[in-house]
């Protein structure tokens, strides 16, 4: 009987470990998607994540909500410098995530500043 037991919990444990790795580590989609920076904060209760928002629209109406990695230190503060500015952003996507990992399945990976297709050339 002990054996057994010994059996379902070491087999429970590998695939849980086996899951997060999975999730955290194999990427479904990765991509660049542009628009004005509208947020990026710290939320949370107990688990603090950085979240955001890019307008990809004139009027607002598609919002791309994306998670940030703690790790991610230089993307973080690129995010800040740029607040209500005209970014590109990579990301990758997740199947699924964690909850101390970010609200959304995308993950910022790079930020650039680029110019406003609908205000090139007013300079």
């Amino acid at each position: 009987m002990k054996k057994i037991l010994g059996v379902l919990i070491t087999s429970a444990i590998i695939l849980t470990v086996l899951y997060y790795v999975f999730i955290y580590f194999v990427t479904y989609s990765t991509g660049v998607r542009s628009g004005e920076l509208i947020k990026i904060s710290r939320k949370g209760v107990l688990v603090k994540t950085w979240e955001g928002e890019i307008s990809q629209g004139i009027s607002g109406a598609q919002i791309f909500a994306f998670s940030v990695e703690d790790k991610n230190k230089k993307v973080i503060e690129d995010l800040q410098k740029h607040q209500g500015k005209y970014v590109k952003l990579s990301y990758k996507e997740r199947y699924t995530s964690f909850f101390w990992l970010g609200d959304t399945k995308y993950f910022i990976t790079e930020v650039t500043r680029e110019d406003s297709p609908h205000f090139r050339g007013k300079n």
